[in-house]
């Protein structure tokens, strides 16, 4: 019987599944596709991918008809003898095996017989799991099969490279949102970011001018995932030296014909509303293309909406958009967002008064966006989620 590993390869391990962020994040559609595929080709009972942390053994995904298992402890994982070797483990019958005749999952209930797993490393090299294969029948497993389940487990570490270059993509992506409310007198501004993946489409952003007025755009581009993440990051460099061109509209015509070349290679449409605020006066001038998601809840408690914008970006080289303008009085409030918000609720405009109503019943603009980010979280992110708020407080 193999020895536990010792205290530094136990941190080691803890500290690489820390970095992957894949033990709480709940089922994810590319494992279990793996683990579909295994117990499908095998024909075994159960098909898991299993990880490992100090103590734990946490089910990461698993395919079963009748056999399954939950998170347990660590002692009585098969898997815990799997990560101690760099090759696969085979266990054709654990009643005859003395390492597993005596466990829990071998004598109760379960009554597992046949195991095999095969080890699966972090980026860095440690051994943080396993991908297995269980049965309630004893059974062998043949040298070609063998070499499957260990080009699946490949699969899976691919899976979990992916997970570490996702980490830093959010990571860069992350750093490109304001970092913090503008300081704008007589104003409040906030603002939320919440990809439906590691990365997405959205962004919102904002930038103190000159003359003392704030640019604020919102985005949104078609798509989610890398594609779009990086397609936001090119909108928003172009927005960010277009935003000092005198009115919002030629701004947006200017990032229009920058963008468009790419956009229309690629196939892609991008919904911008792009706007530029006066403390002094609380006028707020904006153009929308394509994007239209904008209430005006006032102090009186009345919403107004504006009309419709024009198309988005991608669509024509010579497409034109107007500027608009808006009176803010004290007390008034505005939210610009995506429409994943939508999402939150029955994912239709219906919802625009529930959306409202959230923007009426806070107590400042960081108020309302703390609680749609705190219902993000409660019904589950399906579309990427981003809003801007602004109040005029005096």
């Amino acid at each position: 019987m193999h020895a536990r590993p010792g205290a530094d390869q136990d941190a080691a391990r803890v500290r690489a599944l820390e970095e992957l962020d894949v033990l709480h994040t709940g089922p994810e559609r590319r494992f279990d596709r793996i683990t579909r595929l295994a117990q499908r080709v095998f024909g075994v009972a159960n098909a898991s991918i299993t990880l490992i942390d100090e103590d734990r053994q946490h089910v990461k995904s698993q395919q079963a008809t009748g056999l399954t298992f939950e998170d347990g402890a660590r002692a009585d994982a098969f898997c815990d003898h799997t990560i101690r070797r760099p090759d696969t483990l085979v266990v054709e019958d654990a009643t005859a095996d003395d390492r597993f005749a005596d466990n829990p999952l071998v004598a109760g209930p379960s009554h597992l017989r046949f195991y095999a797993g095969h080890p699966l490393q972090a980026p860095g090299g440690q051994r943080v799991g396993a991908l297995c294969l269980l049965d309630d029948q004893p059974r062998r497993l043949s040298a070609p099969e063998r070499e499957l389940l260990q080009d699946l487990a490949a699969w899976v570490e691919d899976e979990l490279a992916n997970s570490t270059e996702l980490e830093h993509a959010a990571e860069a992506q992350r750093a490109l949102l304001p970092r913090t409310s503008p300081e704008l007198p007589g104003h409040e501004v906030a603002g939320m970011c919440l990809p439906s993946r590691a990365v997405g489409g959205d962004f919102y952003d904002w930038e103190a001018l000159p003359d003392g007025d704030l640019a604020l755009t919102v985005a949104d581009v078609m798509g989610k995932g890398f594609a779009a993440a990086l397609t936001t990051a090119g909108v928003r460099a172009v927005f960010r030296s277009a935003v000092r061109t005198a009115g919002t509209a030629q701004a947006l015509r200017e990032a229009a014909a920058t963008l468009y070349e790419d956009l229309e290679r690629t196939s892609t449409l991008v919904t911008v509303w792009h706007g530029r605020l006066s403390p002094a006066t609380g006028l707020l001038r904006y153009t929308d293309a394509g994007h239209s998601l904008m209430v005006v809840v006032r102090a009186d408690g009345s919403v107004w909406r504006p009309r419709s914008g024009g198309l988005p970006l991608g669509v024509f080289l010579d497409a034109d958009w107007a500027e608009e303008v808006v009176q803010l009085q004290p007390g008034d409030s505005v939210l610009v967002f995506s429409d994943g918000l939508l999402d939150l609720y029955d994912g239709t405009l219906s919802s625009l008064d529930r959306v409202a109503a959230a923007v009426r019943d806070g107590v400042d603009v960081q108020h309302v966006i703390d609680r749609f980010a705190v219902l993000s979280r409660r019904v589950g992110v399906r579309d990427d989620v981003t809003a801007v708020a602004i109040r005029r407080t005096a």
